[in-house]
């Protein structure tokens, strides 16, 4: 049975220089793996799911994996790349 490929994407909004700074982080990791980087700007996402900016707005950037809340204000590069790694021998890419 194959593994599903992991998803990373960054809650964002416009004009944030740490969103800017984490995003080619996350590219440059991402790519290491062949996985493409999703990106939410919770402000335009608010307008059909206001509990994503009410939840993540303060605290931008946001990195998920898998949807799930992996790392916050700054790209946690060694624990991203080890639960990477970790599905990439499971399967994955």
């Amino acid at each position: 049975m194959t593994n599903p490929t992991p998803t990373v994407t960054l809650l964002t909004r416009a004009g944030c220089g740490l969103c800017t700074v984490a995003l080619g982080r996350l590219e440059a990791i991402c790519r290491d793996f062949g996985l493409p980087v999703h990106t939410v700007d919770v402000d335009d996402a608010a307008a059909t799911d206001p509990s994503l900016r009410a939840e993540y707005g303060d605290r931008l950037p946001v990195v998920l994996l898998d949807g799930r809340e992996h790392s916050y204000f700054d790209v946690d590069e060694p624990r991203l790349r080890a639960d990477l790694s970790r599905f990439a021998g499971r399967g994955g890419k």
